[in-house]
């Protein structure tokens, strides 16, 4: 069976573990903060904050932000429902705005066309770690003083260039970004999530909010020669990350170059595989981004039945999931009208698939993919 996707863990990751198992500290403490630090100095961002996912991420930044109800917020309707539900946990409300077809990136142009008096951010999503046009995003959030938030879930290693220069995703460009390491992503601690910021205000409200409100961290308080008493400062959330976690993600931080090396490489055997198949139309990158192709999607001719594709590939030992979700077309969102066209979004949807992508893959099992494909293709 070649899977979608399958984390590189080894022994690094489990010796990690067992250290900190054996330290008596399993909880949020000395390898989160080594964690926070080291991914901070990764992606060039000022401040970094490890919480228990990107769906608590995205939450935490909003309320940091002062989001909440009557607040909308611009984000894509083409994104994990997780980009929709962590607004709607806030209270607020998701507008969602169209794709760009090309990169199944949200489409400045329609954000522009979303804006009301109500607006307070847009959540652009890096979708499947290519990223989003950042710099349009930037110009249009600060000309209307509202915050960008950037739901980098997949984009861990993924760049873009800003003045020549290649900048890794997570060093600000808006407010926030957010990141996941779901097993799914390029690097995983299981479960777990990252905020970076330029703003130290900011990131001291995450803090707080991801320990209940909590004026002095565990760390603080059993570390102290004297007494200390806590107080509680707001209404917070237990979205920590464990040590445990936090382990595992320092030594999968340091795979990481090799990791988006190797998916990189990768995804140009992809290229050359089926550049030639007709009608089936494949990913690429812009002038000025480096995806680390966290997902490989292709878009499939518009006579095959997606799911019948899936279903044939499936039979041969290989694993495929549909193009990203549309959260408009899910039970919380659907009964609401969108304001805003979204066919793109749906036709990426129902007409492409992801391939299995990770950075074991090797020569054969991509041949043996870009095979079943082309029978498919071929019918």
């Amino acid at each position: 069976m070649i899977p979608i996707a399958a984390p590189l863990l080894a022994d690094e990751e489990a010796d990690a573990a067992r250290a900190v198992v054996l330290s008596g500290w399993v909880s949020q403490g000395p390898q989160v903060a080594a964690f926070e630090h080291e991914f901070a100095a990764l992606v060039g961002a000022p401040f970094a904050c490890a919480v228990s996912n990107c769906t608590t991420a995205l939450q935490v930044a909003m309320a940091a932000l002062d989001i909440g109800p009557g607040d909308e917020v611009i984000t894509p309707s083409h994104s994990f429902i997780a980009t929709a539900n962590s607004i709607r946990h806030q209270g607020a409300v998701p507008v969602f705005v169209d794709i760009d077809p090309e990169t199944y990136n949200i489409d400045p142009a329609q954000v522009m066309e979303a804006i009301t008096q109500r607006t307070r951010a847009i959540i652009a999503v890096h979708q499947m770690g290519m990223p989003c046009d950042l710099a349009a995003l930037t110009a249009i959030a600060n000309r209307r003083g509202i915050a960008l938030i950037e739901d980098a879930a997949c984009a861990a290693g993924s760049q873009i260039s800003v003045g020549g220069e290649w900048e890794r995703i997570g060093k600000p460009h808006g407010r926030i970004a957010c990141f996941s390491f779901h097993p799914r992503k390029v690097i995983t601690t299981g479960e777990g999530g990252m905020l970076t910021t330029a703003d130290p205000e900011l990131d001291r409200k995450f803090r707080l909010l991801r320990q209940h409100g909590m004026s002095i961290p565990d760390t603080v308080r059993h570390g102290s020669p004297r007494v200390l008493f806590e107080d509680y400062l707001v209404v917070g959330y237990n979205y920590r990350m464990t040590d445990m976690q936090a382990a595992i993600g320092r030594r999968q931080l340091e795979r990481l170059p090799e990791l988006v090396a190797r998916r990189r490489a990768v995804a140009a055997d992809y290229a050359e595989l089926l550049g030639n198949f007709e009608g089936l139309r494949l990913p690429a990158e812009t002038e000025w981004a480096r995806s680390n192709w966290q997902s490989y999607c292709v878009r499939l001719p518009d006579r095959l039945d997606q799911k019948e594709v899936m279903q044939t590939l499936l039979d041969q030992g290989i694993a495929t999931r549909r193009g990203i979700m549309c959260a408009h077309r899910e039970t919380p969102y659907a009964a609401e009208r969108p304001r805003h066209n979204l066919r793109q979004s749906e036709l990426a949807q129902d007409h492409s698939i992801l391939l299995p992508i990770y950075a074991q893959m090797t020569k054969d099992n991509l041949r043996y993919v870009a095979d079943a494909l082309a029978t498919v293709l071929c019918r």
